[in-house]
Parts: C-alpha cells; structure tokens; sequence
C-alpha cells in the first residue's frame, strides 16, 4: 500500500461501494481496494479492527485524505428480514422508479440530466442492477433502461462494476 493513497472498504455488491468506485473512476482517482464480506464469518463488517475504523459497521468505508467516509443502505434490508425483502425492494424500486421516468421526461439527455454524467447517473446504474436482482420488469420505464445503457458502455461504469471487483466470487465474474 502507497502512502497517501485512497482506501475503499467496500463489497462487490453493495450499490453504495458501487456508486463510489464510478466516482473514483470517473474522477481517475487510483485507490486500493479492501474487501468486505457482508455474510462470510458473520459479517467481516463486525469485526473488532472494522468496527474501529467504521463504529457504524457498514460498507463502504473510503479513506482518503486523511479522512474517512462512511455510508450504506444494507441495514434497511436487515431489518425488513429475509422473508420480506424480495416484495420490500421490488415495492421500493418501483415506487422510485415511476416518480424518476416521470422526472427523467423532463431531465434527460443522453444521461439523467443532459448530456454529461452526474450524480445521478452514478445512482441510477447500481439501482438499475438492484433492480434487475430482485426481479423489478424494467418495461415501464425506458428512458432509465436507455441511459442505464449508455452508462454501462462508458469505461468508470465497467471498471466499478460489481462482476469485477476483487472479491467478486468467481461464479459472479464477467
């Protein structure tokens, strides 16, 4: 590890992890990756030396600058319990969803605002990929499906994407 350089604690599939590696990528920002597995052993989010550098214990976790970020949404899938998260996120997904091709109608270009990325493209893709893993038709809404796959092509979406991350397991690699 370089001195200075960012450290990302994050999981492969984690949308939030997801959204701050398009960031990094897109800003051309090198950094090492730290992986976090959110099931094996429990959860390597609750170990002692994560809790130390995260008392949240949530992914991901960006050191950079001498500072270090925080930031997740896999809680909520806890707490609504495993019984009840496919008909919660699917609910949830397609609530959002409506409301934003509705105001992508009047935003778009060729990404969610014009013609340039921002971030709200670094949120739509890894909700879109939410969305196709818990099984939302995405027939409804085809101006987020078309930028969805613009964004995809651009090289910060590739590099960030889930099925190429370190501690993607080799069944999910592209």
């Amino acid at each position: 590890m370089q001195a200075g350089k960012p450290i990302l604690y994050s999981y492969f599939r984690s949308s939030c992890s997801w959204r701050v590696r398009i960031a990094l990528a897109l800003k051309g920002i090198d950094y090492e990756t730290v992986p976090i597995n959110l099931i094996k052993d429990g959860g390597q989010q609750f170990s002692k030396d994560f809790q130390a550098l995260n008392p949240m214990k949530q992914v991901p976790t960006l050191k950079i600058d001498g500072i270090t970020i925080h930031q997740s949404n896999l809680s909520v899938l806890k707490q609504v319990g495993e019984e009840m998260q496919l008909t919660w996120a699917q609910n949830a997904i397609t609530c959002g969803f409506n409301a934003l091709e509705q105001i992508l109608q009047s935003t778009a270009g060729i990404y969610c605002v014009g013609d340039e990325v921002t971030m709200a493209d670094l949120c739509l893709v890894p909700q879109v990929a939410n969305a196709e893993r818990f099984k939302v038709d995405l027939t409804p809404y085809p101006t987020i499906s078309s930028i969805n796959k613009r964004l995809l092509v651009l090289e910060a979406f590739q590099v960030s994407h889930p099925c190429r991350q370190p501690d993607t397991p080799t069944e999910l690699r592209a």
